[in-house]
């Protein structure tokens, strides 16, 4: 019987930055899912020391001493926004050693999650990576990324470079298939940390997050089903005009995540029609995690995340976004003269007005089921 098909692969971009920019990126995986068009959630499990006050934050969207906004009592509305929102905790990764990371990712044409374990080391501005119980056909997957000079180049140029190595069972046609995904997303982590690196701004300069919550005098169950039965939003919510959904589990099998892929179609406050492309990866009861796949101009990510608590008053339920802005498109979105500050406003009332729009129509509606906890 032959064994495992072992394979291997190298992806390389040459940089025009310094490397400890993108050694930065790579390093800081709660901010993955922003800069990284294939991956759809992150999570830091455990680390070492060092770094371990990051692995008690709460996972992306929320950034690092962003506290949520008041929730606002059962018969109120949503407390409007204080401000345009908060950069995000600075990006980390230079003082840990080894951690421990989970991530949801578009693999080929499913989403699939593993868990890895990293060593990091900024002096020599390498990352290596091994997965830890990889899911079939993959037996093994491990690897690390690079950053240095490159032989005979220009002084100002550097190598970035993603090493693969790993192994499928199945056949040579299951191999061929992990490895053109393998490929697709490599080359997409590639160009995104050149492209954030060689930028004049700093990730911090266009990152920022915000949150809104509210009470709802209901049960948990009630209000998240609301809120994952999205397919019923046009008929609840008036600034959605369209959507279309598709529920499916987590592949391959054996988590209780529940995958679903939407087009939807946002009403704005001037009458326009703005299409959208979104995965959410559903947690009965306990989070809805999303990242727009399809981001309105002016925006180079968007991910977000509701989550439910339950309280002896109700369910305290928090929308929470992260948004990366486009500095190239801000004017001709926004208008002439629009500053990265004044951006993050119109973001920020933008898309938490619509948030603050579905909490309330949420609320309602649980309200006016009769089922009150108080």
């Amino acid at each position: 019987m032959p064994g495992p098909d072992a394979r291997s692969a190298v992806h390389t971009a040459d940089l025009d930055a310094p490397p400890e920019n993108a050694y930065r990126l790579v390093a800081d995986v709660l901010h993955w899912p922003l800069l990284f068009s294939p991956c759809i959630w992150s999570q830091v499990l455990d680390a070492a020391p060092a770094e371990a006050a990051r692995a008690a934050e709460p996972a992306a969207p929320s950034a690092a001493g962003e506290e949520p906004a008041a929730p606002s009592a059962a018969g109120e509305e949503p407390a409007a926004p204080s401000a345009a929102g908060t950069p995000p905790r600075p990006f980390g990764g230079l003082g840990a050693t080894d951690e421990r990371i989970r991530l949801w990712a578009v693999v080929g044409s499913g989403v699939r999650s593993w868990t890895s374990r990293r060593t990091l080391d900024p002096a020599a501005l390498r990352v290596d990576f091994a997965q830890q119980e990889p899911a079939a056909p993959i037996v093994r997957m491990s690897g690390h990324w690079s950053f240095g000079a490159e032989p005979g180049s220009p002084a100002a140029t550097h190598r970035l470079a993603l090493h693969h190595a790993w192994a499928t069972e199945g056949g040579q046609e299951v191999g061929d298939r992990i490895e053109a995904a393998l490929d697709h997303n490599s080359k997409e982590e590639i160009a995104a940390v050149k492209a954030w690196a060689e930028r004049p701004q700093a990730p911090e300069e266009l990152i920022f997050s915000f949150s809104d919550t509210l009470l709802v005098d209901g049960p948990v169950s009630e209000v998240y089903d609301f809120l994952y039965r999205a397919d019923l939003w046009p008929a609840r919510l008036p600034h959605v005009a369209a959507l279309d959904v598709e529920t499916a589990p987590e592949s391959p099998a054996g988590t209780e995540v529940q995958v679903q892929t939407m087009d939807m179609k946002t009403k704005g406050a001037d009458g326009s029609v703005h299409a959208t492309q979104s995965v959410r990866l559903c947690f009965a009861d306990r989070r809805i995690v999303y990242k727009q796949t399809t981001v309105p101009r002016g925006l180079l990510g968007h991910t977000g995340e509701w989550l439910f608590e339950e309280t002896p008053a109700g369910t305290l339920v928090t929308a929470r976004h992260q948004v990366a802005l486009d500095p190239g498109a801000l004017e001709g979105v926004f208008g002439p003269g629009t500053t990265l500050e004044s951006a993050r406003r119109l973001v920020r009332d933008a898309l938490g007005g619509n948030s603050r729009r579905t909490l309330g129509e949420a609320r309602r509606h649980v309200e006016s089921l009769g089922q009150a906890v108080r």
